[in-house]
């Protein structure tokens, strides 16, 4: 399982895997519910293998950021984005040492655990998956 086809749709909660592309937009599945919605081209949509993370020398790709969690959990859930502002940054901070502080916010490091939480007990974050998705990243 790859998060190539994962999507953050803003205005929508959780994340959705993209299943057919349309003439006017897409049809996507929520991770959430299993329900499947239309989305139209007007739409904000991003894609989390498009996502970065601000570092002080570059940017790290999602996926990087991912596998250094599932990494330091054993393939286990992160901590709830529910935690306290100081509990989350320390917490990134192990993970991702050299992240912009100016630069990431809390809000950030809340998504990222939070979708993180979400993709790992449906098998897309597996440091095995990960691994094999950022070397495929890099030959591009």
């Amino acid at each position: 399982m790859s998060i190539q086809k994962i999507l953050a749709i803003s205005g929508k909660p959780g994340l959705y895997e993209l299943k057919i592309q349309t003439r006017t937009g897409f049809v996507a599945e929520s991770l959430l519910d299993g329900k499947r919605i239309t989305v139209g081209m007007r739409s904000n949509v991003s894609l989390l293998s498009e996502i970065a993370v601000y570092t002080y020398t570059e940017e790290i790709r999602l996926s990087e950021v991912f596998k250094a969690i599932a990494t330091k959990e054993n393939d286990g859930l992160a901590i709830s984005h529910k935690e306290e502002d100081a509990t989350l940054k320390a917490y990134f901070r192990e993970v991702l040492p050299e992240f912009d502080e100016e630069r990431v916010y809390t809000s950030d490091i809340k998504k990222i655990l939070n979708w993180y939480n979400l993709l790992q007990p449906k098998g897309f974050v597996s440091v095995e998956a990960l691994t094999k998705e950022v070397k495929e990243e890099n030959a591009e």
